[in-house]
């Protein structure tokens, strides 16, 4: 295959780009940051919106099909899309950091040795590698915690170029009945478990951690719904023909909802928030992003743009980083203590815009012309 062949122009119009989003990623991801790393005591009053930061993983999910349906649904109708370049583009966006997430988690790899069975940890090892840890409830969180919707993002990649050629309806009605079928599936695994117990838990909250209610949280397939709901978002944003005035109020309208809900979040059921049970609330603020209007141009801001831009960085690295600055003592050498926590998730922050910088998108360019992109 020549390069000519792989770099030829498409006819497809590129679509516009919506920053907004891409801003608006970057409050998520650092929610996940506050989520995984804080204490009430920092936040005051906002600290309930950072105990229910988990739910932004169920929007990165959303998110995902919402963006990829809204890039490629046009090249697929007019014959343009291929599978194999596709796959070559997300290997090579996500595996580099995914390595360098790795390699700086040694430390916790050698406590996995510890406390693991040696059976168990070289297949947490084997799988860990190759992006499938969700596939196994036991081994979801193995090496690097937050990795495993890595294995949820990887199964949606292979499923996409199949659910892209499905004949979604075309009309809003019918879009609207679909989302809707959609979002209850998604709560058909969690209602499911809260009925039976398998695991004899009860209440369920964060800090539960038992096999099926794992299974119920991190391994693909419960998953699945909130990304091809994405999907059909997208279809469904194609066919309304919203003024932006009309966006400016929907946004507003799911972002305040999506607060009020975060800041009341520990009223609702646990594990029903944790897998999809705001999800229409998430579709109306992507909606109400995808125009142009005051709310849009915030969230287009320079800097909010760039941290969104780093925001899988930032979500690979964080958790066992933010472990090594604290066990290092670094900051207690540096004479930074006084400056916690405020200082660790800046050094957080900065570190994941370098390793966009310097590791994310160079890694990127280079494999995707080394890597074969079609058959």
């Amino acid at each position: 295959m020549s390069l000519a062949t792989i770099t030829a122009p498409t006819s497809v119009i590129r679509r516009p780009v919506l920053p907004a989003l891409t801003g608006l990623r970057a409050f998520t991801a650092t929610n996940i940051v506050f989520f995984h790393f804080w204490n009430p005591a920092w936040f005051g009053p906002l600290a309930p919106m950072m105990d229910n930061g988990y739910v932004g993983v169920n929007f990165f999910f959303l998110l995902s099909g919402f963006i990829l349906a809204y890039n490629y649904a046009d090249r697929q109708a007019a014959g343009e899309f291929h599978p194999r370049q596709f796959w070559r583009t997300r290997v090579s966006r996500l595996y580099p950091v995914y390595l360098l997430g790795l390699l700086i988690s040694y430390p916790i790899l050698r406590l996995e040795w510890t406390h693991r069975s040696h059976k168990d940890f070289f297949l947490g090892l084997s799988l860990t590698t190759i992006m499938q840890q969700g596939w196994s409830p036991r081994l979801a969180t193995f090496w690097n915690t937050p990795a495993w919707t890595l294995s949820c993002e990887v199964a949606f990649y292979l499923m996409f170029p199949l659910l892209l050629t499905v004949k979604w309806p075309r009309k809003i009605r019918s879009l609207l009945l679909l989302l809707a079928g959609l979002w209850l599936l998604s709560l058909v695994p969690p209602s499911i478990y809260m009925w039976l117990r398998p695991d004899g838990l009860a209440p369920i909250n964060r800090m539960s951690n038992t096999y099926w209610l794992r299974a119920v949280k991190l391994t693909p397939l419960p998953h699945l719904p909130t990304f091809a709901f994405g999907i059909v978002l997208s279809h469904l944003n194609d066919r309304l023909k919203l003024s932006d005035r009309t966006r400016f109020w929907l946004a507003l309208g799911g972002l305040s909802a999506v607060t009020t809900v975060l800041m009341q979040g520990q009223k609702a059921p646990f594990l029903f928030m944790h897998n999809g049970l705001i999800s229409p609330l998430f579709a109306i603020v992507i909606l109400g992003l995808a125009g142009r209007h005051a709310i849009t141009r915030f969230l287009r801001f320079p800097l909010f743009v760039a941290i969104g831009e780093a925001s899988y960085c930032l979500y690979i690295l964080h958790f066992n980083l933010w472990r090594w600055i604290h066990v290092s003592g670094l900051l207690v050498r540096l004479h930074l203590v006084r400056f916690d926590p405020w200082i660790s998730y800046f050094m957080l922050e900065v570190t994941a815009f370098a390793a966009y910088r310097l590791i994310e998108r160079p890694s990127r360019n280079w494999l995707q012309k080394v890597l074969p992109a079609r058959a």
